[in-house]
């Protein structure tokens, strides 16, 4: 499990602070987040971050808590909060550790006084608990807390202004709930309530003003709660929870705290590796697998802070966040939650931020990625009850993309599947206009069309379920394939084909990391030189330290610095922008081709090893969405990206560990 006790240097500089982030979730989407200096950075940040419909509908309701320490008359200021032109107050100053076990433990050193701050949160509610522990002090010391929280009722991706709320509560001897339109909440403790209610105005996000969004806010505090006469250790806590809360006790807090980490080491038990990186992100890949409450069964969000669950991302971090760790009833859950929302082949891309609006099925891949998760649960399980229930969505999916469906997707006369534009993983824009232009057939697609059919092939031999398609149909596809695909010049495959208009077919011949899929696929249409050779070349031109760059940076297109407002983002994202997760691919390809030998073996551990000292640099204990393709490879986007984490732990686990061998469970 991930442990960590951060260098001093790190969170008594404000700056070097703001660039480490640490995360608990619950289970639901919701989560608590900040930096290691305890100030927020981002409109994302805060320490509850509610699902009101899990796992979506994400509200902030608790921003932060002002601590103020009085002792003997001192007072200390334990906050941290930007302002313009100015940081106040600089609680910083104060820390003597910030540490993580998995849970973040801020502890402060105030004269001959220890404070230390436990954050976590309860599983399966929107229930953030921070509990305050008072050591090292004398017996005739005065010593009293005071704890200021500062709310907010807006979407998690918004700002808010003080006129844009009205805030009513209605106050205990030791609770408040606060209420605001249809939202409401409650905040309790063991110290005692006094209601007031002052605006706190123009808090900064710096990370938001850097992305060019809005970074201004304003958050209002209801009272305070108030705690005198501590002594050498005293406990102090503060409940923010939608739920009702009854009156608990400190002994209560710590049967809560060991409940979830007693969780946490379960789901270690049950996947029998323990390796430096791969124990480590245990913690993060159970982030990801939460409850939709419209299916009452699992999914998996996408990325922390900002995306929900999508469809292309949960398939593929399917076997690497539940199959290789033998999470077996979560897998099960995630593939019926998809497969419910299957329309006229297609499952969702996404699912939208709001319950109310609909899905996007604007999406070619996330369909084969749903056949391939399919496929690798029953090589994993044998649970056939599972395929058969599913299996009328896989030949759903198989009959519409043979005949043909939304977005122009279609099998073409020559067996090979093309599409319209923005439909792949490469799918940003700039406006209405594809930034990375792919319609037509893509390599990958195709690698996935293939590797499908064949699945769906195995399934329905081993358990007499009627197909469509044999194997001559698959004869056809790679010769196919490998005639339309294959670049001699460059001895790789071409990107994309066009061949829309039969008097101009495009090739493009950019060397990009979609062709790595041919190859780390468990059906493969190209010989064993040409895997070998695409790996090559895929190690020459795009691998990095940290992942896989998304475009050559021999290529003119080729941006090397993720930066800038959402336009310059964008046009970076799948232009030369490392991705983590495409080294899954590349480990799986490397270690094939090289039939997994000592060698690649050990050099593809210390590959993944490489990313082991990432887990320190941007969001504590997980690996980030992206990093720039020019060094030192900065992490960017999301600090917690599902399909990093799933594809690092799947490659370690199937490739490295059992050598390209399904490790059955059944």
């Amino acid at each position: 499990m991930f442990e960590s006790v951060f260098p001093s240097n790190e969170f008594k500089d404000y700056r070097s602070g703001l660039r480490k982030e640490w995360i608990v979730t619950n289970g639901l989407g919701g989560y608590a987040s900040s930096t290691i200096t305890g100030a927020n950075s981002r409109t994302y940040h805060g320490l509850l971050v509610a699902a009101m419909n899990p796992p979506v509908d994400r509200i902030l309701l608790l921003s932060s808590v002002d601590e103020i320490i009085e002792i003997n008359g001192e007072l200390y200021h334990l906050a941290v909060h930007k302002y313009p032109d100015t940081v106040y107050p600089e609680g910083y100053r104060y820390l003597n550790s910030v540490s993580f076990n998995p849970f973040p433990v801020y502890t402060y050193n105030l004269g001959n006084a220890r404070i230390s701050k436990h954050i976590f949160m309860v599983h399966g509610q929107n229930t953030t608990i921070i509990e305050y522990q008072i050591d090292g002090v004398c017996d005739n010391d005065s010593i009293s807390m005071k704890l200021l929280p500062l709310i907010n009722t807006r979407n998690f991706h918004h700002t808010a202004r003080s006129n844009d709320n009205i805030f009513k509560q209605t106050a205990g001897s030791f609770r408040t709930e606060i209420t605001n339109g249809n939202v409401s909440f409650q905040l309790s403790s063991n110290a005692g309530y006094f209601p007031a209610g002052n605006w706190y105005y123009d808090f900064e996000y710096e990370h938001e003003l850097e992305r060019g969004n809005f970074y201004t806010e304003d958050n209002y505090n209801p009272g305070y709660f108030e705690k005198s006469s501590l002594t050498n250790g005293s406990h102090i806590f503060l409940v923010a929870s939608t739920e009702h809360i009854p009156d608990i006790n400190s002994e209560d807090i710590e049967i809560l705290y060991r409940k979830e980490i007693e969780r946490l080491i379960d789901i270690e038990r049950k996947c029998s590796y323990k390796d430096n990186i791969i124990s480590k992100l245990y913690p993060a890949a159970d982030s990801f697998i939460v409850q939709r409450k419209s299916t009452g069964s699992n999914t998996v969000i996408a990325g922390y802070h900002w995306f929900s669950d999508w469809g292309r991302d949960s398939m593929i971090s399917l076997p690497g966040l539940t199959l290789v760790t033998g999470r077996f009833e979560e897998a099960s859950s995630i593939l019926t939650t998809f497969s419910k929302y299957c329309r006229r082949g297609l499952i969702p891309n996404r699912f939208p931020d709001h319950s109310k609006d609909m899905p996007a099925y604007n999406t070619v891949d996330a369909p084969l990625w749903f056949i391939h998760a399919a496929g690798r649960y029953f090589e994993y399980t044998g649970d056939g009850n599972l395929i058969e229930d599913i299996w009328s969505t896989i030949k759903e999916i198989l009959y519409y993309y043979t005949h043909g469906t939304d977005n122009g997707i279609i099998m073409d006369s020559d067996g090979l599947i093309r599409h319209n534009d923005q439909l792949t993983w490469m799918d940003a824009k700039i406006g209405v206009n594809a930034v990375t232009p792919r319609a037509g057939k893509a390599c990958e697609i195709n690698a996935l069309w293939y590797n499908a059919l064949n699945t769906a092939l195995f399934i329905s031999d081993n358990l007499q379920l009627d197909i469509e398609f044999n194997a001559d149909d698959l004869h056809m596809i790679r010769e196919n394939f490998s005639k339309m695909f294959w670049n001699t010049h460059e001895k790789c495959l071409f990107d994309f084909i066009d061949d829309r208009k039969e008097t101009s077919i495009i090739k493009d011949p950019s060397i990009r990391p979609n062709q790595l899929f041919a190859v780390s696929l468990p059906y493969t249409m190209l010989t064993h030189k040409q895997n070998c050779q695409i790996v090559k070349k895929v190690e020459q031109e795009l691998l990095t330290p940290v992942g896989i760059r998304t475009l050559s940076p021999g290529d003119s297109g080729y941006t090397g610095i993720y930066s800038g407002n959402i336009w310059t983002r964008d046009a970076a994202y799948h232009n030369g922008t490392v991705w983590p997760w495409l080294m899954g691919a590349y480990i799986s390809a490397y270690t094939r081709v090289n039939n997994y030998s000592d060698q690649s073996i050990a050099y593809s551990e210390q590959l993944l090893q490489g990313l082991d000292g990432h887990l320190y640099q941007a969001g504590v204990g997980t690996i980030s969405e992206i990093f720039d393709g020019d060094p030192p490879h900065d992490p960017k986007g999301c600090i917690s990206q599902a399909w990093s984490v799933a594809e690092i732990m799947r490659a370690y686990i199937e490739d490295i560990v059992n050598q390209g061998k399904v490790k059955v469970m059944y």
